[in-house]
């Protein structure tokens, strides 16, 4: 019994020995303690101002479009004749795109339709955020909700459509 008391005391003293005061004392030297030298300070170059020469090559970015054309298969009478019916229910879950890549349709309200997402893809599906049924088509959005393509049913777990730049996109399960 003694010999867990003196254990103990021990353990303690030793925990304790590691233990040293870290504030600032006043009263000792100064120069003993006095840490690294300040650095002095160096030459900033002088700042020069001007124009900058015009881009040479023409602009990185392309023009934008000046006019919308309608997007294939975005207007009713546009859409395929055999289009079947479409539930919003039917539609959540997940989805083989063009069978190279994964879509995630949810019933989670973002905006004006639901969240959804790709996994894999390429192009512009890789920017889709949400989806919304509309008649007999699904249309595909972006985070921003513009569009970005739509598709309709063709048959049992199995749609058609196209992007808005005219990309063709297949979904199945």
């Amino acid at each position: 019994m003694q010999l867990r008391y003196a254990m103990t005391g021990l353990v303690v003293v030793l925990s304790l020995a590691g233990c040293q005061r870290t504030a600032y004392d006043y009263s000792s030297n100064a120069n003993a303690n006095a840490g690294p030298a300040p650095l002095t300070a160096q030459p900033v170059p002088s700042v020069q101002g001007g124009q900058l020469p015009p881009p040479t090559g023409g602009s990185q970015f392309p023009a934008a479009p000046t006019t919308t054309a309608p997007m294939p298969g975005a207007e009713p009478g546009a859409m395929a004749a055999n289009a079947l019916d479409i539930t919003k229910e039917s539609m959540v879950g997940s989805w083989r795109v063009n069978g190279s890549c994964d879509m995630f349709l949810t019933l989670t309200n973002l905006g004006s339709g639901s969240r959804g997402g790709t996994r894999g893809c390429v192009g512009e599906l890789t920017a889709m955020g949400s989806w919304e049924v509309a008649g007999k088509q699904v249309l595909l959005k972006d985070r921003s909700g513009n569009q970005l393509g739509s598709v309709y049913k063709t048959a049992d777990n199995r749609f058609q459509g196209q992007t808005s730049t005219g990309q063709s996109i297949s979904l199945s399960r």
